[in-house]
């Protein structure tokens, strides 16, 4: 897959996240409070809002990184070689295991995602 498609498929991967937290949020938290500016913040009742949030969270943290190591392959005319691939395909994998709590295998996938970021700054230094 080329980088510029990874780079499309991470950011409609982002919206999926997104759209991940607000359906947990919507089914959890009462309307009224979604509908507010949130000026005092509210715990959802359930669990799976929280992992959302903080799955979309995590996912914010390592798009940054991908992003700006993907538009360098793209600005260079380099190749990041499978590396890209392989972190979006981590990423997608990650997103349900966290979801439904599969901690050691979530946890490997991370590692995965974490590990091509690495290969592809190493790649992009040679």
């Amino acid at each position: 897959m080329s980088e510029l498609a990874c780079l499309e498929l991470s950011v409609l991967w982002w919206i999926v996240h997104v759209l991940a937290q607000v359906g947990a949020s919507q089914i959890e938290l009462p309307l009224p409070y979604l509908l507010s500016s949130r000026d005092r913040p509210m715990e959802p009742k359930g669990v799976m809002a929280g992992r959302a949030n903080r799955a979309l969270g995590n996912y914010v943290q390592n798009f940054t990184a991908f992003a700006a190591l993907d538009l360098a392959f793209i600005a260079l005319h380099q190749s990041g070689g499978v590396w890209p691939t392989v972190w979006i395909v981590a990423r997608i994998v990650y997103l349900p295991l966290y979801l439904f709590n599969a901690i050691y295998v979530r946890t490997i996938v991370w590692g995965v995602s974490f590990a091509a970021l690495i290969a592809m700054l190493v790649r992009l230094a040679m």
